[in-house]
Order: structure tokens, then C-alpha cells, then sequence
């Protein structure tokens, strides 16, 4: 205290100056309507770029929760698409006087490990079997297909990466329906293959592929990517097609677990026709 009664008295020159400067100004503006105009004006600019930068900063900082938020409503949305129900004729099976039963069953969870460069790539993700993953179900993105759950543990998941050499996919060219497979010949992580389409098949370039819903793993109509390019390689029977992927691999943060509901009642009766998937 003793200081700065020190400090005050050395300089109370200047402060009764700056208190002056203040006084007068004050007097300035409350008594030119110029003068006040002009002061208001430059407050509020001033203000309002304080404010602009404060919520920024705050944005960023809240940017987690925000897309934890999306991706819960996203999860949300996607279980009530009309892709996510089995369709039923009520004339012969009616549940709960629906037309609908819902199919497929969505979790969302948080990449927290990735790979791309590999030829067997793997995801981790932050949820496991508490949230009710199992292994075999399909993960799927906002932009396409991702891969398949290897194992799991109390809190977390593997996935097989779609860049996966023993991975592979039951697909369809959109326009027509002719089905294929999709696999991944370990060279580009933003491409992958398409097999097993004849070649008396029109194709384009630009194309959209889907899955074709017969795996039982992926609803069908899921996004893969695009037809790149296409040829009938020497000594083949089929197409050979170049896919561009939808989803960027190497930028991966939210994901989806998808859950067929139906899968293992429809495994089970598959088997015993020996039709299996």
C-alpha cells in the first residue's frame, strides 16, 4: 500500500491530467450532438468486433460438442428413413398395424485410430459392447461405406477398413442394378474396384455405385463412389472397374455402426437352403 500511495504521489501529475482529458471529453460529447453521434457510432463498432471475436473463439472451443450434437441427430434421422425399415405386405403380416418394421438399427461413434497406407487397413473406434456393437456389423459414414467390425471390447471397436485386401463389398451400378463386387487393390486409398460385371453391360463414367443390400451387413442404396474408368482386361469375362471412393479415408472422424436387426434370423434360414451370403 505504502508504494503505491508512493507511486500515485510521484505521478499525480499525470493522473490529474488523464482525469481532466476524461472530464473534458465527457463534456464534449454529452453537449455536441456531432461529437455524441460519432462516440456512440465508434463504441458499438468496437463492441461489436469484441463480441464477433468472443464468439469465435468460443465456436471453436465448442466445435466437439456441436458435432457430437450432429451426429446424434444424424443417428436419429437415419433410423427413421424409409431405407432403415423392412417392407411388409399387411394383408398377410401385420406388427403393430405398420406397413414398416424397422431394419437396420444405427450407432455413431468416434474414429480415434485410422490407416490408409497399408494394404490391410484397420479403424478404432470409441465405442464397443456396451453400446451394443457386435463384430460383423457394417460401418458406414456421411459420405459411403467404411468397412466392417472385426472385434470389440467393453468400451471399443476394430473395424476392417474397405482398404482391406480380404475385404469385399455386394454392390449395384445405380441406373441399372447389375450387381458386382466391390474389393481393394491396395494402390490408392481414394479408389477402389469393381468385379463380375459383364461386358455386354453400358457403363459411363461418372456412374453412381451402391451396395446392394444382399450382404445383409449394409441397407441397400449406401454410397460408394463413382465409376472412374472401366475395361475388360485380356483373359477376362468381366469389366474391370476403376471406382472413385465418396469418402476421403485419410479424413475420417464420425462414423456410423449400422445393426441388421433381421440378419441373424434371415442368416439362419439362408443356411438351411445352404444360400448364405
Amino acid at each position: 500500500m505504502r508504494n503505491l500511495i508512493n507511486f500515485i504521489t510521484r505521478h499525480y501529475f499525470f493522473f490529474l491530467f488523464a482525469m481532466l482529458q476524461v472530464l473534458a471529453i465527457m463534456l464534449i460529447v454529452q453537449n455536441n450532438t456531432y461529437h455524441r453521434s460519432f462516440f456512440i457510432n465508434s463504441s458499438n463498432y468496437i463492441a461489436g468486433n469484441i463480441y464477433r471475436m468472443q464468439s469465435g473463439i468460443t465456436q471453436y472451443f465448442s466445435l466437439k460438442s456441436i458435432n457430437e450434437e450432429l451426429m446424434e441427430e444424424n443417428t436419429l434421422l437415419r433410423s427413421q428413413i424409409q431405407g432403415t425399415y423392412l417392407t411388409t405386405d399387411q394383408n398377410i403380416f401385420t406388427f403393430r398395424d405398420t406397413l414398416y418394421q424397422r431394419q437396420f438399427r444405427y450407432v455413431n461413434a468416434r474414429v480415434i485410430n485410422n490407416s490408409v497406407r497399408n494394404r490391410n487397413n484397420y479403424l478404432t473406434l470409441n465405442k464397443g459392447r456396451i453400446h451394443g456393437i457386435r463384430p460383423d456389423m457394417g460401418v458406414i459414414g456421411s459420405n459411403g461405406v467404411i468397412g466392417i467390425v472385426k472385434d470389440v471390447s467393453g468400451n471399443f471397436s476394430s473395424v476392417i477398413s474397405l482398404l482391406h485386401s480380404d475385404m469385399q463389398v455386394s454392390a449395384k451400378i445405380e441406373k441399372n442394378n447389375h450387381l458386382g463386387t466391390i474389393i481393394w487393390e491396395g494402390f490408392d486409398h481414394t479408389k477402389t474396384t469393381m468385379l463380375y460385371i459383364p461386358p455386354h453391360v453400358e457403363l459411363e463414367k461418372g456412374d453412381t455405385i451402391i451396395t446392394s443390400g444382399f450382404s445383409q451387413i449394409f441397407p441397400e442404396g449406401i454410397a460408394i463412389g463413382v465409376i472412374n474408368d472401366f475395361e475388360v482386361r485380356r483373359g477376362d469375362n468381366f469389366f474391370t472397374i476403376d471406382v472413385e471412393l465418396f469418402t476421403d479415408f485419410n479424413r475420417l472422424e464420425y462414423v456410423y455402426v449400422v445393426q441388421n436387426i433381421f440378419r441373424d434370423e434371415i442368416g439362419g434360414l439362408e443356411a438351411l437352403n445352404g444360400s448364405g451370403n
